[in-house]
């Protein structure tokens, strides 16, 4: 990460929240607990903006500025509240495209899923606050510039997503090998979302718990799974399908 991407010091990353500027999230000493440290975090919990608490060491690794405990990481793009944004499709008429990655932290997956997305005519990439990839500039570039043009929902996290999308009347398909039923044989018209997990651990217990429908892409090689952003285009690709076919 270069310096221009960064803000340091407390009172420096205070300016840009009063200013109106964007921060993607914050760093923070982990034993940092004085009075302008307790004010800032205030601050930043107000305007949602996630902290990741790190040792010192983390942050001396990022810059050899004086940092004073905090880095702040500007923020690419500007995101949207998933509370805020799903109405807006509705009232438009259509029926909503999401794609929620849970627990994805590797921006090459991100910017290529993102790309997929922005290709297919999703509606938005939702990620989260805290163990979720960020919109980085790096996270860009991988997407070819589709994270530029595809609008991404950040929420608090992914129980958060999926109980609001419940509610909303959005059907949730989750990817895992676990499923019985392949991706050729769900039905995805109506409003979905399909949720991708980490190639490391895969979908989260809960939104294993609360998925309408778990869904696997049939392998027939030795090797047991995709890269998840592969398998997040032939599983994208095939809601697309069907929904262009109903």
């Amino acid at each position: 990460m270069k310096d221009n991407e960064m803000v340091f010091g407390i009172r420096a990353v205070r300016e840009v929240l009063e200013s109106g500027g964007e921060l993607d999230h914050i760093y923070v000493k982990r034993e940092s607990n004085s009075a302008l440290m307790a004010d800032l975090l205030s601050a930043l919990g107000a305007h949602k903006i996630p902290i990741r608490r790190v040792p010192v060491e983390k942050l001396n690794r990022l810059t050899r500025k004086n940092h004073q405990g905090v880095i702040g990481v500007k923020a690419v793009t500007a995101y949207h509240r998933l509370e805020d944004f799903v109405p807006t499709i509705y009232e438009r008429g259509e029926d909503p495209f999401l794609v929620l990655l849970d627990g994805i932290t590797d921006v090459r997956n991100f910017g290529a899923i993102a790309r997929t997305c922005e290709c297919a005519g999703a509606h938005a990439v939702v990620i989260f606050e805290q163990n979720s990839v960020s919109v980085s500039s790096d996270a860009l570039k991988t997407s070819a510039g589709a994270l530029a043009r595809i609008p991404v929902c950040r929420a608090k996290n992914v129980e958060e997503a999926v109980n609001y999308l419940h509610d909303s009347g959005v059907r949730l398909f989750g990817a895992t090998e676990k499923a019985d039923k392949t991706t050729s044989e769900a039905d995805y018209s109506g409003p979905i979302a399909i949720i991708m997990g980490s190639e490391e651990k895969g979908l989260s217990p809960y939104t294993l718990r609360h998925c309408d429908e778990l869904v696997r892409i049939p392998l027939f090689g030795s090797i047991g799974s995709l890269n998840v952003s592969v398998a997040a285009g032939i599983i994208i690709y095939e809601a697309v399908r069907k929904r262009v076919d109903a």
